[in-house]
């Protein structure tokens, strides 16, 4: 049985952060897009591990998170053979944290709270820059391929053929942060004929399976989402395939990242990634909702969210508390 732990709950759109900012951390020559409480000597984009042993945490529970794209209840059952193995591997009691927003997972984190977590496309960027984040992991094929679209449905018998039908309509997006349900369709889609909030009414769904479901209702004309989302709601019957229509997709891009608090003890950070490139998802829960995945995948953040920064830069985007809320 999964353990709930509820102790992170925030309000939605902001970070409390006064309490925690005042501990900063060690002085620093590099920190690039670093919050204050970080560094980064060695310019890999994610903070450092603390050099003082005094400052490093070995908690005896493990607090996880994924990321919050549907039902966190159905997502706990899901997990409970990965955090089976966790527990296993690390020694560690772990317990699920079911989250309700991105800036609630972040805070979590940032104030210690949250010790391993996977953290959306788009919220990847703020979790490390403003959470002390180390991404490490991704889920992938048993070819090391990975990577999810943005795809863009509308109705199955709407006159929207393609991108620049958006125009004059009303979109669904699904929350600022969100990289396919957002930044991406603003840097992408002025390319094909419309430009979000200009030529197309924009409303925040709140997530992508609200979006899918809101076009199959139809109120919403058209929206665009992630692809592996969708994907895994068809296969659960939340919705008829036969009830709406893929007008286009894009490239690849990567999919939810897995991270260790940056100031984690080492030794338990070593034990925390062996149980992810160890765990076996054939024949588990995990397994059968994410078709297609086999095992996690070592990644960088520096290299496999580059394009996912470079997005977000072109849509001015930055990684303060107030960007993660949206304001």
């Amino acid at each position: 049985m999964v353990k709930f732990w509820t102790g992170a709950a925030t309000a939605l759109g902001a970070l409390t952060l006064s309490a925690i900012t005042a501990t900063a951390a060690e002085d620093c020559a590099e920190r690039g897009a670093l919050d204050m409480l970080y560094c980064d000597a060695n310019g890999d984009l994610v903070a450092d591990t603390p050099t003082d042993p005094a400052k490093l945490s070995n908690p005896d529970t493990l607090v996880f998170a994924y990321t919050p794209v549907e039902d966190p209840a159905v997502y706990a059952d899901i997990w409970e053979p990965f955090i089976a193995h966790l527990e296993e591997t690390t020694g560690k009691d772990v317990q699920f944290f079911a989250v309700q927003s991105n800036s609630a997972e972040v805070e979590a984190m940032r104030s210690g709270r949250l010790h391993v977590a996977g953290f959306s496309t788009g919220p990847t960027p703020f979790a490390v820059n403003l959470a002390g984040a180390v991404p490490f992991a991704i889920m992938g094929a048993a070819d090391g391929q990975f990577g999810y679209k943005l795809q863009v449905f509308t109705q199955a018998d709407s006159d929207i053929k393609e991108v620049k039908d958006l125009a004059g309509r009303r979109v669904a997006h699904t929350s600022p942060t969100s990289n396919s349900g957002n930044q991406a369709p603003r840097a992408l889609f002025p390319g094909l004929g419309v430009e979000p909030d200009k030529d197309y009414e924009v409303v925040y769904s709140g997530s992508h399976d609200q979006s899918m479901l809101g076009v199959v209702a139809g109120d919403y004309d058209a929206a665009p989402v992630a692809s592996e989302v969708v994907e895994r709601m068809a296969e659960r019957g939340l919705y008829d395939t036969a009830d709406v229509r893929k007008i286009w997709e894009s490239d690849p891009f990567p999919t939810t990242s897995f991270n260790v608090a940056h100031n984690l003890d080492p030794e338990l950070t070593a034990k925390i990634k062996e149980a992810f490139f160890t765990f076996d998802f054939e024949g588990t829960k995990l397994g059968d909702e994410f078709e297609g995945v086999s095992k996690f995948i070592p990644i960088t953040y520096k290299d496999q969210w580059a394009v996912i920064r470079q997005i977000q830069a072109s849509n001015g985007v930055e990684y303060t508390p107030q960007g993660l809320a949206g304001n």
